[in-house]
């Protein structure tokens, strides 16, 4: 019910927000043009100008945006249409980046050096996980399970100065929000003399292909910066009520929060478990909710004042409460 009742928000919101203009490549060679007004991990509405649409994801073979000019002379030749990427999440404060189309594949030596100080060690009285770093300003995203029912929450930042790793403890974080059916939290370094963070991109788990290379870096048993590497076995795992993906990269307690790479770098998921009796098992939260979570973050508030409750609910519309009659 909370999802369905976010998603007609967004549409409620569509009329009075700039919407990204858009060519929808589907399967069969099929094409639609419109305005996107919503989406998430399973379909795209689009404004037809008379009706919306809605496609399901597995329907879409690519998202173009285009930019058309405001008015053109009749004279003049039809306007043509550049791929541009629509900015995900906050447009106005670029809460995280995710380009519509995957990067130049590269190896994951080259990667890890890249972005290698974005992923983070949580440490718990509890225990410890693993996490990564979205935006320059200090969120970043872990798994709700690696936080819950903790106080006190640290995170270890391995810098890297003149080509040494420096290891640095921030114990100012706050929990932002989480949703805990989902086993997502996202946490914010507040301390006063935190840097500009490196960040990582949100890639696309949906436009991943079984069998391409992935990997994972985290701190499984506590060891901290270990990177494996192997194959998405499936995207469309199923366990109680959720897709998974599967993948051959080793994932160990201490993987769980942290990032499942593509060879563009990109962030394709959440790693958070594995199976216990097996290797090369291991399983992952697909980007696509992880996006569904940061565009919808509001939703999932954490509160102070009921921490055991993952969702703080908005007041409604003024158009709804009830007018006082005055008599």
């Amino acid at each position: 019910m909370l999802r369905k009742s976010v998603v007609l928000s967004a549409l409620g919101l569509a009329s009075v927000l700039a919407l990204p203009a858009a060519t929808i490549q589907l399967k069969e060679k099929n094409t639609v043009s419109g305005k996107i007004v919503a989406e998430n991990r399973r379909e795209v509405v689009v404004d037809l100008g008379y009706t919306f649409l809605t496609i399901p994801r597995d329907q879409i073979l690519s998202i173009v945006a285009t930019n058309l000019p405001a008015s053109s002379p009749a004279s003049a030749e039809p306007p043509i249409s550049t791929a541009v990427a629509i900015p995900q999440g906050d447009d106005a404060s670029r809460f995280y980046v995710a380009p519509r189309s995957p990067g130049p594949a590269s190896n994951v030596r080259d990667l890890v050096k890249q972005i290698g100080e974005a992923v983070v060690q949580v440490r718990t009285p509890g225990g410890l996980g693993s996490g990564f770093i979205i935006n320059e300003d200090g969120f970043l995203l872990t798994n709700f399970h690696v936080i819950e029912g903790e106080t006190q929450i640290s995170i270890e930042v391995y810098l890297q100065s003149n080509g040494q790793i420096e290891p640095r403890t921030f114990r100012q974080v706050r929990i932002v929000a989480m949703n805990k059916f989902e086993d997502m939290a996202l946490l914010k370094i507040d301390d006063k003399d935190a840097p500009k963070f490196k960040f990582v991109m949100l890639g696309s788990s949906d436009a991943m292909a079984v069998g391409e290379r992935v990997f994972a870096i985290g701190s499984p048993l506590g060891l901290e910066r270990t990177v494996t590497e192997g194959i998405l076995s499936t995207k469309t795992r199923e366990m109680q009520g959720e897709l998974y993906l599967q993948t051959t990269a080793q994932i160990n307690p201490g993987n769980s929060g942290g990032p499942l790479f593509n060879l563009s770098g990109e962030v394709v998921g959440i790693t958070n478990m594995k199976v216990t009796f097996g290797e090369g098992i291991g399983f992952a939260i697909p980007i696509e909710s992880v996006k569904y979570f940061l565009d919808h973050r509001e939703a999932y508030a954490y509160s102070n004042d009921n921490p055991s409750n993952p969702y703080r609910y908005l007041q409604p519309p003024s158009s709804t409460r009830q007018t006082p009659v005055l008599e």
